[in-house]
């Protein structure tokens, strides 16, 4: 069976081979039969001859009652193909144009969906390259499957046809596409263009909890998009309207605006007004905003020069991180980082330099070493103690020092030490495939530089 509808010359002539002999079709024979009705379909549609007069396009081959024979053979019988066979149909649908609300469509994307799990790897891929409407979409990027596994040729693919569906996806699974792509530090611009035009079309209607998660693949990725100068201050309006709705989802919508390098002066007024300090501080998350608040505070001291509003009072000032990223500890076995503390301890000794050390206002450090102008590493017992760290934000009085002060008030009697950081950047902290830093590592390396220290990447 397989030979004969391989060797088939008409669409009608698979169709027939297929309908009028079902006791010798087995399940791996449809997904045959519907790869060769697509290749027919596709002769014909780029000119080439018709065999025996037939001239059918896909609208009118889906009107056959022998089509009809067939998918529904396949519906009735599918729960009962094995993986490869379901797979091979859903591709196949898909490649012949099948709309994704027709019944043999759905029936096989939610046969596809039930078995997931114990799909392999390629059957996975064809499956999610494949399905493409609103509701498969939501359940390919639900899936935890898919979820932890890096689909990029799915991803180049959808690049290319997502722009053409976005207005039809709900917020809901666009969201999930966005933290797909942040997960996984895909730098595709097509897509999270398309992201930034559905923020730009919907972003007054959604929550400001949605659209956080819809702008951090931006800052994720390093990626200001193409319409940003539309964009950009369009979420300014809407942050100024709800900023009070959710503090968390603000403060981390102006974080993502902060690594990209765009500081909105009207919503910092807000975020650092003592209303917005008082809601927060009562609320559950209020360590965490503490958190963020203090490192933009930190941000505007240092990149933001022309603000003149209100800054966080200084006893809400808290360092934003106290230890080595979450990332960094669960990756520390795939990290260069032992091979370099190895070689430093060979070459200058552990006596010269700090490991892990985090650095107001809060940035974790690989190596932190001190080096005199003729560029000898010095041992941390020649240098001064005020000097092997610049002070943490003081909580004893308002007119506490800034820090690029704190910093020239350290160096300014030391002009014969320079404090360095070791940065051994491991490829989670790139984007995929690409030498650009993600967002929070870029923005840490711009401060630490402002901070007066300088900068040497492993």
């Amino acid at each position: 069976m397989k030979r004969l509808i391989e060797r088939s010359r008409s669409v009608g002539e698979v169709l027939r081979w297929v309908t009028q002999n079902p006791s010798k079709v087995s399940a791996s024979h449809y997904p045959i039969a519907l790869h060769k009705l697509g290749q027919l379909l596709q002769q014909q549609q780029q000119g080439q001859a018709t065999v025996n007069g037939e001239s059918r396009g896909p609208g009118q081959m889906l009107e056959q009652p022998e089509f009809q024979t067939l998918c529904q053979a396949i519906i009735s019988g599918c729960s009962k193909f094995d993986n490869f066979s379901i797979v091979n149909c859903l591709y196949a649908a898909a490649a012949l144009g099948l709309p994704g609300e027709s019944p043999l469509v759905r029936v096989l994307e939610d046969e596809s969906r039930s078995r997931l799990g114990r799909f392999n790897q390629k059957d996975v891929s064809m499956v999610f390259s494949s399905e493409a409407n609103n509701k498969a979409l939501e359940a390919i990027f639900s899936s935890q499957l898919f979820y932890e596994n890096r689909q990029e040729r799915f991803i180049r693919s959808m690049a290319e046809w997502l722009p053409r569906k976005a207005e039809n996806l709900t917020p809901y699974t666009m969201a999930l596409i966005a933290k797909y792509v942040a997960r996984h530090r895909l730098r595709e611009p097509r897509l999270l263009d398309t992201i930034a035009n559905f923020l730009l079309k919907r972003g007054e209607q959604l929550d400001s909890k949605v659209i956080q998660k819809l702008v951090f693949p931006f800052s994720r990725m390093n990626y200001r998009p193409s319409n940003h100068s539309e964009l950009f201050p369009k979420l300014e309006a809407i942050l100024e309207q709800k900023a009070g709705s959710s503090p968390l989802a603000t403060v981390n919508i102006l974080m993502s605006m902060f690594q990209l390098s765009h500081f909105p002066q009207s919503v910092l007024h807000q975020v650092f007004s003592p209303a917005f300090i008082t809601n927060v501080m009562s609320s559950p998350y209020a360590l965490i905003v503490r958190r963020y608040l203090s490192l933009l505070d930190a941000a505007v001291e240092l990149e933001f020069r022309d603000y003149s509003g209100p800054r966080l009072d200084p006893r809400y000032r808290v360092l934003m991180f106290e230890h080595a990223l979450t990332a960094d500890e669960a990756n520390r076995k795939y990290s260069y980082k032992g091979l370099v503390a190895e070689a430093l301890r060979q070459l200058v000794g552990e006596e010269c330099y700090r490991q892990d050390e985090v650095l107001p206002p809060g940035y974790c450090t690989d190596f932190l070493l001190w080096i005199n102008r003729s560029g000898t590493v010095l041992p941390l017992s020649r240098v001064p103690a005020a000097s092997k760290a610049p002070p943490a934000h003081t909580t004893t009085s308002p007119a506490a020092i800034s820090l690029r002060s704190s910093v020239l008030a350290l160096t300014s009697d030391l002009q014969d030490f320079a404090p360095v950081v070791l940065s051994v950047n491991d490829k989670w902290h790139y984007c995929q495939n690409s030498d650009i830093l993600v967002g929070s590592r870029a923005m840490r390396d711009r401060h630490l530089r402002l901070l007066g220290y300088c900068l040497v990447q492993v």
